[in-house]
C-alpha cells in the first residue's frame, strides 16, 4: 500500500460507487450552495442600505400584509426582496433531505449534512425575525451573518463529498502539511470573527435611525488585517508545499490563494475610500466564498480508498485478501 502522502490523486470519476445521489438531487444541491451565496449578497444590501427595517414586521412585511404596502418606501422592496429568497432556499433544503434520505444507507455522511443545513436555514429564519423584533440588534445581525457563511461552507461540503464514493478515506497529504492547513483554516475564521465585529462597528447599520455605540471602526480595521495577513501567508505556505509535491489539494490552493489575494484588495480599497456600500457588500460575499473555497481544500486532504471502492462495487464477491491496495 502506498503511503499516506502520496502525491498523485485518486480521481473520483474512476472510482467506482454504491447507489449514489441522483441528477435531480445533484442539481438541486448545487441551487442550494447557490441561494445560500445569494442570500449573503441581498442580506448585505439590505443592510448597506439601510433598508433593514423596510419591512417593520416578521414574518409579515407590514400590519396585515405580507408584502410592501404603498405606504412603505423603497427600503420594504431591498427587504421584501431578501425574504423571498427565503422560501426557495428553505424549500431546496428540504428537498435536499428528501432526497438524500433515499440514499441514506450508502450515504449517511450526505444525510447528516443535509440534515444540518436544513435546521440551520430553520434557525436563520427565526433569528431574522427576532432581529427585527429587536430593531437590528448587532450581535444578532453578526450572528445571522456567521451562520449564512457556515450555510456556504456546509453546502459546499455536500458537493465535495456527493461526487465521491461513500467508501472510507485515508490521508493523501503529508502529516505536516494537514497540520499547516488546518492552521491557515483557524486564522481564517479568526479572520471572519474579527471582520463580523469591525462591520458592527463600523457606519452600516442597516437603517438610518439606528446608531451603533463601541469599539472604533477604524481601530477594528488594523485588528481585522492582522489574521487576515496572517492567514495570506499560511496560504501562501501551503500554496508552495502543495505546488512543489504536486499535493491533491493544489488545484483548490491556488483558487483560495487567488480568491485572498482579490478579497485582500477589496478590504484595503474600502478601508481607504470610507467604506462604499457596494465595496463593503462585495467583501460580504467573498468571505463566504473564500471560506467555501477553504472548506474545499481541507476535504481534499484526503481521498477515497481505492480497495473500499472496489469491495463496495463488486459486493463482497472478490476472494478474501484480493483487493488491491491503493495506488499511487
Amino acid at each position: 500500500m502506498s503511503s499516506a502522502h502520496t502525491a498523485s490523486p485518486i480521481d473520483s470519476a474512476h472510482t467506482p460507487r454504491a447507489a449514489g445521489p441522483s441528477r435531480f438531487l445533484r442539481v438541486v444541491a448545487w441551487i442550494s450552495f447557490v441561494l445560500n451565496a445569494v442570500i449573503i449578497g441581498t442580506g448585505g444590501a439590505v443592510r448597506l442600505t439601510g433598508s433593514g427595517l423596510g419591512c417593520p414586521n416578521w414574518p409579515l412585511c407590514a400590519p396585515g400584509s405580507l408584502v410592501p404596502t404603498e405606504e412603505l418606501s423603497w427600503h420594504s422592496l431591498i427587504e421584501f426582496g431578501n425574504r423571498t429568497i427565503s422560501g426557495p432556499l428553505l424549500v431546496s433544503a428540504i428537498l435536499v433531505v428528501v432526497l438524500t434520505w433515499r440514499i441514506r444507507n450508502s450515504r449517511r455522511d450526505l444525510s447528516v449534512l443535509s440534515f444540518v443545513v436544513l435546521g440551520l436555514v430553520a434557525l436563520q429564519a427565526l433569528i431574522g425575525g427576532i432581529i427585527v423584533w429587536l430593531h437590528l440588534n448587532a450581535n444578532l445581525v453578526g450572528v445571522h451573518y456567521v451562520i449564512s457563511l457556515a450555510l456556504v461552507c456546509i453546502t459546499a461540503a455536500y458537493l465535495v463529498r456527493m461526487y465521491e464514493p461513500p467508501v472510507p478515506r485515508e490521508r493523501a497529504v503529508p502529516k505536516g502539511f494537514a497540520i499547516l492547513t488546518h492552521i491557515t483554516t483557524f486564522f481564517m475564521a479568526i479572520t471572519v470573527i474579527v471582520g463580523v465585529l469591525t462591520t458592527a462597528a463600523g457606519p452600516h447599520s442597516g437603517d438610518a435611525t439606528i446608531q451603533r455605540d463601541g469599539v472604533d471602526a477604524v481601530l477594528m480595521s488594523h485588528v481585522h488585517s492582522f489574521p487576515g495577513y496572517g492567514a495570506f501567508l499560511l496560504t501562501a505556505a501551503v500554496l508552495g508545499w502543495a505546488a512543489r509535491a504536486r499535493l491533491r489539494p493544489l488545484k483548490w490552493v491556488v483558487t483560495l490563494m487567488a480568491a485572498l489575494i482579490v478579497q485582500i484588495w477589496v478590504g484595503i480599497f474600502q478601508a481607504r475610500h470610507g467604506l462604499p456600500p457596494l465595496a463593503v457588500g462585495v467583501h460580504m460575499v467573498l468571505a463566504a466564498l473564500t471560506a467555501a473555497t477553504m472548506t474545499v481544500v481541507v476535504l481534499r486532504l484526503k481521498r477515497p480508498v481505492v480497495a473500499g471502492a472496489e469491495a463496495a462495487a463488486s459486493a463482497g464477491s472478490a476472494a478474501p485478501g484480493a483487493s488491491a491496495a491503493p495506488s499511487a
